[in-house]
């Protein structure tokens, strides 16, 4: 739980920076908006694709040899 809260805040501090950057390039509240949101929904969905990719990827990851259980 302590992760997920983790990530979330940290996805807020980054949408708003995000937001205030596009307000000083802009000066448009409205539109500093609008791409807040689509960056905090974007950036959720690729990491969650990014993840995905890395589940399949086998580099790092401990691998288990199965061996034949014999009786005597």
């Amino acid at each position: 739980m302590r992760s997920v809260l983790k990530g979330f805040t940290w996805r807020l501090v980054a949408t708003f920076s995000t937001m205030v950057i596009a307000y000083l390039i802009t000066g448009e509240t409205d539109t500093a908006l609008k791409i807040g949101v689509i960056e905090f929904v974007a950036k959720i969905a690729v990491y969650y694709v990014h993840e995905r990719i890395w589940l399949r990827i086998p580099f790092g990851k401990n691998t288990v040899v199965k061996t034949p259980e014999f009786e005597i």
